[in-house]
């Protein structure tokens, strides 16, 4: 069975170690770096070493490119226009080392290996918490020591056909697939915020139980299991999912999720909501007030709806990622709202 080989020597290796010991020589004059820029094409902002080469660049003005912070040695012979990679955001950044392995790896690999736990987990957009760039792959043997670079991660579990979708061009576990590969190597709170966003998205429970129990006695199968246990669909991001978790650990009334509630401006929903005490708790994300319209606007609007819901007797603690971890005081504050 074919599966991704080691990558062969980078044509530039060479001219990288004689560049690192002695530096660029001043004997060779080459064109400016403005002109080599030229060169590349505005159509692409990834290319292999190889594709720089047919473009009729030279080793060493790929080298003089790079040192001129025209391009960024991604990987081991895969090269970005840094233009590009200075606008991506974290995740788009590591969306872009993923897509760097795979156009490494077209001429290099027979394609047998399928992006698989956090790495599929950032393809399906899966909420990943303080996650690392290290590419996991599912092959179906793992090959000889030294075969995969220091940042990509082997594993060899068998995938059945229901296992492996099509997605934005590439072979990618499926989304219940995903999730539970993920929990393996993931620790419990991370592995919760991307569970909880996992079954939003329709990832199936059941499968994901008995995906479980197959798995009895496997490496980080107990976390799965866990967060399988305490996973809610219901809660809408990470800060809301941490939430959630903490009022369970720390022993208080269980909320009710997204409680809709009627009021003078139309049905407001609660992140998080005890009816019976009329006590709601708000998670205050950036996210919350940056994404979706002018910041302004959105606290007016959110200004409005708490004053709708104070004048039916509702009282409000609003919560931030800091007061996750200042649990005593958090326990203290829901206390005297929850009282009688």
């Amino acid at each position: 069975m074919a599966y991704p080989v080691a990558e062969p020597e980078d044509p530039l290796a060479a001219e990288w170690a004689g560049f690192a010991k002695s530096g660029p020589s001043a004997t060779v004059q080459e064109p400016p770096a403005a002109a080599l820029a030229a060169k590349l094409p505005e159509a692409a902002n990834l290319w292999r070493t190889e594709e720089l080469l047919d473009r009729g660049l030279s080793a060493r003005q790929i080298l003089q490119l790079t040192r001129a912070g025209v391009l960024v040695r991604l990987r081991r012979g895969c090269y970005v226009r840094r233009s590009f990679w200075a606008r991506l955001e974290a995740d788009g950044a590591s969306r872009c080392r993923i897509e760097a392995y795979a156009h490494r790896c077209l001429t290099s690999s027979t394609g047998a290996y399928v992006f698989s736990h956090t790495t599929a987990a950032r393809l399906h957009g899966l909420c990943l918490w303080q996650v690392g760039d290290t590419i996991h792959l599912t092959v179906p043997f793992l090959p000889s020591a030294g075969g995969h670079a220091n940042d990509v991660k082997a594993h060899t579990r068998p995938l059945a056909p229901d296992d492996v979708v099509h997605l934005q061009g590439h072979r990618v576990t499926s989304l219940a697939r995903t999730a539970a590969d993920s929990c393996l190597v993931l620790n419990y709170s991370q592995g919760l915020i991307l569970m909880d966003h996992a079954l939003r998205l329709g990832a199936d429970r059941g499968a994901l139980e008995a995906e479980c129990a197959r798995l009895r006695g496997a490496p980080g199968v107990a976390t799965l299991k866990k967060v399988l246990s305490h996973a809610d669909p219901l809660s809408e991001s990470p800060g809301e999912t941490l939430a959630r978790d903490l009022i369970r650990r720390l022993r208080l009334p269980p909320p009710v999720l997204q409680l809709e509630v009627r009021t003078r401006l139309g049905t407001c929903r609660l992140d998080c909501a005890w009816p019976e005490s009329r006590v709601a708790l708000e998670f205050d994300g950036q996210r919350k007030y940056f994404d979706y319209a002018p910041t302004a606007e959105v606290i007016f609007a959110e200004r409005r709806r708490e004053k709708a819901l104070m004048e039916m007797g509702w009282k409000f603690i609003r919560i931030e990622w800091r007061d996750l971890f200042r649990e005593h005081e958090l326990k203290a504050r829901l206390l005297r709202l929850l009282e009688p």
